[in-house]
Formats: structure tokens, sequence, C-alpha cells
């Protein structure tokens, strides 16, 4: 029986985790859950699952889940980022499942490692913001890190048991999001709700909006390198829209191994909690004859310019990625509440790039600095974005 901490038990993610842990109540038992404000909805989940701990983010939210509860049981309540690690590093808890965002995400895992736990990352930006500091912990504690992200989980699948020396290029594929086609002087022009339309997957509304500016992808492309200690040149991203293929490995002979499957969550979050082993499941089997084709194509990065920013950020290292995910988020952010049009997104984090290089910013060696840096790069972002709202209202 495994004991998991779900972080971010409310988000998509975390729905298909306990959905996961429904299935299999023999193996899973879930111990801890973590969520943002929404009460309700976590009140449903400890009234099913029966959790030890749980944790919101805001006292406000504490509030109105001991009222959704009314009686506990005995259940430990957690609120704010400490909270996060609190539950993280319990002495009953095996596995670690991180699906939350930001800094508070990164402190839990860090925290987790140093005790000992096992790794499932569904939050890229862990990796993206302090990749070095993360796994040099992991090695140090002997801690192992599962990629839930279904690219990175298939890679972790293609290259089971192989040595690193074997790899000669990491593939991953993109869906191209519902902009795929769009004109590119169309782009200025669409809207928060076309962005959110994708053709294949339902997420959040931030990763959605990362995909239709394919800066998921470039994040990918950052948390591979970490995951995997491959280069950037040896990573390279597809455009596959059936999203059928979840990514592929090139080995040393020009072999290929693809790993296919259904477009469902479900399937790298059981493999995380499930690893070295592998379960059955009710999922349906791939049907390859109803896709009857497989298209593969180049990202075009001058329509899709995040891509190419991601690149430049991990070529550079240091604290250049960090401020690059915390760009992306202010920026994303400033889109979907119709501050920003589509385009400025990439614009913004440009921009915020430029001037980081520009101030010679050093490294992000532990993490005061990585929060530090991602606080001035949300700073200069706002001020960014401020410019471009006052000039598009005509002020």
């Amino acid at each position: 029986m495994k004991r998991i901490a779900v972080l971010g038990s409310t988000g998509s993610i975390g729905r298909s985790a306990l959905a996961v842990v429904a299935e299999h109540p023999d193996r899973l038992h879930v111990v801890a859950l973590a969520a943002g404000r929404n009460a309700a909805l976590l009140a449903e989940q400890m009234a099913e699952r029966r959790p030890l701990a749980v944790s919101v983010s805001t006292p406000e939210a504490l509030e109105g889940l001991r009222h959704a509860v009314g009686r506990s049981d005995g259940t430990v309540f957690h609120v704010g980022e400490r909270g996060l690690s609190d539950l993280a590093c319990r002495d009953d808890v095996d596995l670690v499942l991180c699906a939350t965002s930001g800094t508070a995400a990164l402190e839990a895992v860090l925290a987790a490692i140093a005790c000992g736990k096992t790794i499932a990352l569904a939050n890229k930006e862990v990796l993206v913001m302090a990749g070095a500091l993360v796994m040099d912990a992991a090695r140090r504690h002997g801690v192992e890190i599962l990629p839930v992200d279904s690219e990175h989980n298939a890679i972790h699948q293609c290259l089971h048991l192989r040595d690193r020396s074997e790899i000669r290029r990491l593939i991953l594929t993109a869906s191209g999001g519902p902009f795929r086609a769009v004109a590119r002087d169309a782009l200025p022009h669409v809207t928060p709700e076309d962005a959110l339309s994708h053709p294949t997957w339902r997420m959040g509304p931030k990763i959605t909006v990362d995909s239709a500016t394919l800066m998921n992808k470039g994040l990918e492309v950052i948390e591979a390198r970490w995951l995997f200690e491959v280069s950037p040149a040896r990573i390279q991203v597809l455009i596959h829209p059936q999203s059928v293929v979840h990514s592929m490995v090139e080995l040393c002979d020009g072999s290929v191994i693809a790993q296919l499957g259904v477009t469902d969550m479900r399937l790298p979050i059981q493999y995380a909690f499930s690893y070295p082993e592998r379960w059955g499941t009710t999922l349906p089997s791939l049907d390859l004859a109803r896709y009857g084709r497989l298209d593969f194509a180049e990202p075009d990065e001058a329509r899709f310019p995040c891509l190419a920013l991601a690149y430049r950020a991990l070529e550079a290292g240091g604290a250049c990625p960090t401020v690059l995910n915390a760009a992306n988020e202010t920026a994303v952010e400033a889109f979907l509440n119709g501050q920003v049009p589509f385009t400025a997104i990439a614009s913004v984090i440009e921009a915020v790039l430029d001037s980081h290089s520009a101030a010679g910013g050093n490294g992000a060696r532990d993490l005061a600095d990585v929060k530090a840096v991602d606080a001035w790069a949300r700073s200069r972002a706002h001020e960014l974005i401020v410019k471009v709202e006052s000039r598009s209202l005509g002020v």
C-alpha cells in the first residue's frame, strides 16, 4: 500500500489522481490533500477519501473549509505555503504528487526530497525555476523524481533501464494548440476564450494558454534537460496534432522508441503511482485504426516565438529560466484578464529577459535567490504590461 499526499487535489491533475486512487483502493491510500481556495470541492474530496491532514492556501479558504466539513473527525488542518511542506513531510507519506504551482510548490518539493519522499512531479515550473537545485537535492538524498507530464512520462517509459549514454535525441511532441493553423496576422486578435479551446487536452487555463503559445513545450524542454541530463541541442520539438505519440527517444544507433496512448492524464499518473510496477486500468485501449494517420511537423517559431525564448533562457543558464517562467506566468494572467493581446505574452517575456541580461543577472544558487529573481521578474513584467495596456487604451 502506497501512502500518498496530493498537493493540488482540486485541479485537473489532482482530480485525475484521485480517480486513479479510487480505481486501486487496495494499492493506494490518500493520507493528505492540499488545495488552493476551492473549499467546497476539497470538502467533497475529504468526505470521499478521509485524509488525515489537509491544507489550503489562505485563512479565508480554511474558514470556508471548516464550515463546509463541519466535524473533522480528527483531520489536521494546515494553511499557507508552510502547509504544503508540512503535508509533504509527514512520516506516514511515501509519495508526494506535486500538482500545485509557484514557489510554494518548489519549497514543498525540496522539503519532501529532504525527507526522503518519492516525488511524482506534475508541476514543470519546479524544474524550470530551480532544476539544478532540485536534481542536486534528489541525488544527495537518493530520491526518485517521477514525471507526470505526459511527454516526460513517455520519455521515462522509453528510457526504462537504458543507460543515458545510449540517448542521441529526445523528441517532445506538441499538439500545436488551437492556433496551429491560424494566420500569424490574426493572432493579435484572438481572445482568451479562443486560447482556452484546446483541441485535444482538458487542462487548467494557464497551461492551456501555454499550449496555445507553445511556451508549454518550451518549459518542457527545460524540464527534460534536468530530468534526463540531456543538453538543449539534443532536445527537439515536433508538432503532432493527434496527440497519440506522447514523445520519442532516438537512440545512438538511430532507432526511435515511442510511447503511444490515449489522451488521458490518468495513464501517466497511474504510471508514476505504480512505478516500477505496471497495473491494469479500465481506460480504453488505443484504437490506431480510428486515427488512420499520424502527422508530424516542425514548429513555426516565427508564429510562436515563446518556444525560441525558452531555448534562449535554457542555453543562457543561470537564473534565466526562472525569469522566463515568472514573466510568462505574469503575462498569461494579464492576457486572461483582458489586459494585453495574445501576442504581447511573448513580447513581455522577451523584454524581461533582455532586462535581466542587461542588468548582468546572476544565477540562482539557493531557494532565496530563486525567490528574489522570481519576484523581480514578476515586477518587471507588471511594469511592461501596464505600458502595453496604456498604449492599447490610447493613454
